[in-house]
């Protein structure tokens, strides 16, 4: 412990500023750079958000009805990932994203809204969509942490909608239909993945 520093005087002025500062409306302040705590859905998740042109917003549930979790593969890095969605030019977005090497989640889009993932409006606005770091034909990316974290997400998006933790409702992009996408990919482990959600 350092004992020379000196004590912090708390004068009626700075105390008084204090107070003037608390009282700014949220709105008048600037806002929090990228990966500030901020609310999430998922506790777990850091914030890092899509730019707000790159998803629809919306009030879900109660808009429309969430009854899908869509399983993605970024084809890309994390980070890079991550800059995609805050490009304006990209118009493309997923709620999550999911880290290969620990499983560090990233939250893009709140639930709440529309992210444009599925490429299908329809699915996109039942869905919650999760991207994965990674390539479908490197099953390097494929990682313990990546599935035991996205199950445990998947887990609470499932609760928290009423979803039923099966095949129907948890898709691959693959799945949706007029998708000309192949993710996850045959190297993703559906088996494993749903028990995992299950037992999460």
């Amino acid at each position: 412990m350092d004992t020379n520093r000196p004590r912090l005087q708390l004068s009626r002025r700075r105390i008084l500023m204090g107070a003037a500062f608390a009282a700014i409306p949220g709105a008048l302040l600037p806002d929090a750079p990228a990966g500030a705590l901020a609310a999430v859905d998922y506790p777990a998740a850091e914030w890092q958000p899509a730019v707000s042109s790159n998803y629809t917003a919306s009030n879900r549930p109660a808009g429309y009805t969430i009854d899908r979790v869509i399983i993605h593969i970024t084809q890309e890095t994390y980070n890079d990932t991550l800059a995609i969605f805050r490009n304006p030019d990209k118009k493309v977005s997923a709620h999550y994203v999911v880290r290969s090497a620990d499983g560090h989640v990233a939250q893009c889009v709140r639930e709440a809204n529309v992210a444009w993932h599925a490429g299908n409006w329809d699915y996109n606005t039942r869905s919650v969509g999760i991207e994965h770091e990674g390539w479908v034909d490197q099953p390097a990316y494929l990682t313990d942490a990546l599935y035991e974290q996205s199950a445990k997400l998947t887990a609470a998006v499932c609760a928290h909608y009423g979803i039923p933790r099966d095949r129907q409702h948890i898709i691959g992009h693959y799945e949706v239909p007029g998708s000309d996408h192949t993710d996850p990919g045959p190297l993703w482990d559906w088996v494993r993945y749903i028990r995992l959600v299950n037992f999460a």
